[in-house]
């Protein structure tokens, strides 16, 4: 049996290891962006000089062919469901038996006036990196637009080589539809005290050509003009499926598929952040563009592909980044504006760079989630307390368990329970204090 994967991101090349590892099945990835598997999430320190493009590469070249996974350098046009066949930009073809699409996402573009000029870049794709190096040299000013994840990156990465950059982000706080407020807050002064000019409630409206097909200046919608030679869209990002449109497969936002994580299409697949749940669980998002989602529905496809028939689950939603100097972590349900049955215990620390957020249920004190900012948990504690619904005044008599923190950090477990004591009037108090040898032995007490 031949099996094709569209993509080498971290769901293709995690389908391909675990189809490897299960069968002996002819394999074959194909991708126009890179000739081997990067780590997309290390392109910023790239950029920055804190690795280089090789370093990225979990994988050394040899990796493949001992595999026996083979790699195809080329661009998918068009996939012919009826006869298994995929037309490739060289006028060449190749057939399959089962074909799973692992195509990724694309920068969002909402039609603005010179989106398509040269000095106009995401930041998702090498070639995107690429783009930006080759704009860098002499630049003078840098316009970003979209004020989530990716946007930060590249504000930290011009930043980093001391390019000046305006940030436009049409709310009101940075991320502020994510975040909650204190949150959301805190990272919106970070920002400004890096010395990034940061502008809420401000859209790109327009961005101008030189005369030569290049960007030279954007307008907001404000009316104010901001000279620049390279404007970043960050604003958001879409399924990667514009050349599936003209085909049999079921499209909507991404390529609906089944909890089995396969399409309307027999022996067609799609996994990562292409891929819509048509009945996602509870909780969770049709589409998640996270790299861990992505893995997991890699070695998902891997085991319905070869017979082992199992359904997607993504567990605990977990997702973590870094806002300049700010981690942040968050585990579970934390939502910018929660109901009214969600009660949160907030420590902030007096500098402002570090905060715990603790999510519980008023009705029946079930822990729900947790929002980190500048201070580590342990994912597998963290998880284990939501998935078993542990009362919020265990895990907080528990909670030096979770610390993750580096040995000598200040811990801060301690004053998270007096504010819940002020909150509540109980006198609730820390049982267990951090370290590696006592959250194993919890974690394997609390293992069934």
């Amino acid at each position: 049996m031949h099996i094709v994967i569209i993509g080498n991101g971290i769901s293709g090349v995690t389908a391909a290891r675990y189809i490897r590892k299960l069968s002996d099945h002819k394999i074959t990835m194909i991708s126009a962006e890179t000739d081997y598997f990067f780590s997309r999430t290390a392109l910023m320190y790239i950029y920055m000089g804190h690795m280089r493009f090789e370093d990225t590469q979990p994988y050394e070249p040899w990796f493949w062919e001992k595999n026996r996974i083979d790699l195809l350098r080329a661009r998918v046009q068009q996939v012919k469901t009826a006869s298994k066949e995929l037309v490739l930009d060289n006028g060449k073809t190749i057939t399959y038996d089962k074909l799973v699409l692992a195509t990724g996402s694309a920068s969002n573009k909402f039609g603005w006036p010179g989106q398509d000029l040269d000095g106009v870049h995401g930041l998702y794709s090498y070639q995107d990196l690429e783009a930006m190096e080759r704009h860098s040299a002499g630049l003078k000013k840098a316009v970003i637009v979209g004020g989530g994840l990716i946007g930060i990156e590249m504000a930290e990465m011009f930043h980093a080589r001391h390019i000046p950059v305006t940030f436009l982000v049409r709310e009101t706080k940075y991320w502020n539809n994510v975040l909650p407020p204190e949150e959301s807050a805190m990272v919106s002064r970070h920002i400004l005290e890096n010395g990034i000019d940061l502008r809420f409630e401000t859209e790109l409206k327009e961005i101008h050509d030189d005369g030569s097909g290049k960007a030279c200046a954007i307008t907001t919608s404000k009316g104010e003009r901001i000279e620049c030679g390279f404007v970043g869209l960050t604003a958001g990002v879409h399924p990667n499926i514009n050349f599936l449109k003209d085909g049999d497969l079921k499209l909507e936002k991404g390529i609906v598929i089944n909890e089995y994580l396969e399409t309307n299409i027999a022996d067609v697949y799609a996994i990562g952040d292409c891929a819509q749940l048509s009945e996602p669980r509870p909780g969770r998002r049709p589409i998640e563009a996270i790299w861990y989602t992505g893995r997991m529905m890699g070695e998902t496809v891997a085991y319905n592909i070869c017979g082992k028939k199992i359904a997607y689950d993504p567990g605990i939603w977990f997702n973590s980044a870094k806002f300049i100097d700010i981690e942040y972590q968050v585990y579970g349900t934390l939502l910018a504006k929660p109901p009214e049955n969600h009660q949160a215990i907030y420590w902030e620390h007096k500098e402002g760079r570090k905060s715990i957020r603790i999510v519980y249920d008023r009705n029946n004190s079930q822990v729900l989630g947790f929002n980190l900012m500048g201070v580590r948990y342990r994912h597998e504690v963290c998880e284990k307390w939501i998935k078993e619904k542990t009362n919020i005044e265990t895990v907080l008599q528990q909670l030096g368990m979770a610390n993750f923190d580096p040995e000598f950090y200040k811990e801060y477990e301690a004053e998270v329970i007096t504010q819940y004591n002020q909150q509540t009037g109980k006198n609730i108090q820390l049982k267990r204090k951090r370290g590696l040898d006592a959250a194993l032995r919890f974690l394997k007490k609390m293992t069934p």
